[in-house]
């Protein structure tokens, strides 16, 4: 008998096992009843079979191996399971093992019941190992794309619901600190609750931010006739003030103007300088340079203390990676930097321009960025 008539045959069998497999997996979620337990199964084995009753050349089955085969105009019944999974609760490793459990029980069901020892049957063994190959290509593809285009999803839907509160707050604490009766210790307690709003509101802002890169549209970018210098010296003013302990050191080689974004260039200054004051030496001084030749601009930032290692350096501008990399308790030059980092280099990509990285125990931390001169 051919493997795929025994599956057509004995399919509530085959199905009666993958749910009872499906009810042992333990998911955060209710527990399903049957029809979701065996979900889209019955379509993914009618597509096996197909698959495996459709002749195919040599060359056909090198491309399939490939992932080269006939791409579905429609969502086949293997991606919609993917997608029911995740809703139910499975994680991508349990899903998997769904399919490894169904190859698993089919073929031992044949072997005992059907397999006769024909040379055939070698053959059907591996055109149904393709076409459960084939469907979970298809489930894990779908299952990924379903969970990054949620995750970029909340991420939009997070940052930019929580500027409302975020506001509310922000405007209480104005209010407040207008008020005479606070005294000194309650004025203390708003400021602090407005900083802290503001630190709040930049987190946000850099959320929604990338959530526009995820999505496609990129960081915004709006240029006019800027003054970079001024808009370097308001940073650095800025963070001075707010790190009376941290020693910046800016120096310029006159105004430098051009076609930029000012408030964006602000923000990739600020995240720039930020992360050197942050993960710099205590006491040594913060080098800030800006200069330019009429042709471009460089921007400089240079702090010294322990150096960012070279696995780190990799991935210093890529947020997925780094924080993939490195877990949320680690400790070090290289602890806490990715998203300001990368929404900077986003910003000076924007713009047409380059950012790196160099550190050393020798000579510190360089940040360099290049813009033209527009």
């Amino acid at each position: 008998m051919r493997l795929s008539d025994f599956i057509v045959q004995n399919q509530e069998s085959i199905l009666q096992a993958w749910e009872e497999f499906a009810r042992s997996v333990d998911t955060p979620m209710p527990a399903m009843g049957p029809l979701g337990l065996r979900d889209h199964a019955e379509y993914i084995l009618r597509n096996v079979t197909l698959d495996m009753s459709t002749s195919q050349s040599p060359q056909e089955q090198i491309d399939k191996s490939h992932g080269l085969g006939p791409a579905a105009e429609d969502e086949s019944a293997a991606q919609s399971h993917a997608i029911k999974r995740l809703m139910a609760g499975f994680t991508l490793d349990q899903m998997v093992s769904e399919y490894r459990a169904l190859r698993s029980s089919v073929l031992r069901l044949w072997l005992t019941q059907g397999y006769s020892g024909e040379d055939h049957q070698v053959e059907d063994m591996i055109r149904f190992n393709e076409a459960i190959d084939q469907a979970l290509v298809e489930s894990t593809a779908a299952y990924g794309q379903a969970v990054e285009t949620t995750r970029k999803t909340v991420l939009g839907v997070l940052g930019h619901d929580l500027r409302t509160p975020l506001g509310a707050v922000t405007l209480g604490a104005d209010l407040l600190r207008q008020t005479e009766e606070l005294g000194a210790r309650g004025q203390r307690i708003i400021a602090q609750i407005t900083t802290s709003a503001q630190s709040a509101n930049q987190m946000v802002n850099d959320l929604l931010d990338l959530a526009r890169c995820n999505l496609g549209t990129g960081i915004p970018v709006r240029p006019e006739k800027t003054d970079l210098t001024s808009v370097c010296q308001s940073v650095v003013d800025e963070l001075t003030t707010a790190h009376p302990k941290a020693q910046i050191i800016f120096t310029d080689s006159g105004t430098v103007t051009g076609q930029y974004d000012p408030s964006r260039m602000a923000q990739a200054f600020s995240n720039i300088i930020g992360n050197a004051v942050r993960h710099g030496k205590a006491q040594s001084p913060i080098k800030v340079t800006l200069s330019g030749d009429g042709a471009t601009v460089c921007f400089c930032v240079q702090n010294y203390g322990e150096p960012i290692p070279p696995s780190a350096l990799v991935s210093l501008f890529n947020p997925n990676r780094r924080f993939s990399k490195y877990s949320e308790g680690e400790q070090g030059a290289s602890s806490g930097l990715g998203l300001g980092l990368f929404i900077a280099a986003q910003i000076v990509e924007g713009h047409g321009g380059t950012i790196a990285v160099e550190s050393t125990l020798e000579q510190g931390t360089t940040f360099r960025v290049n813009l033209p001169i527009r």
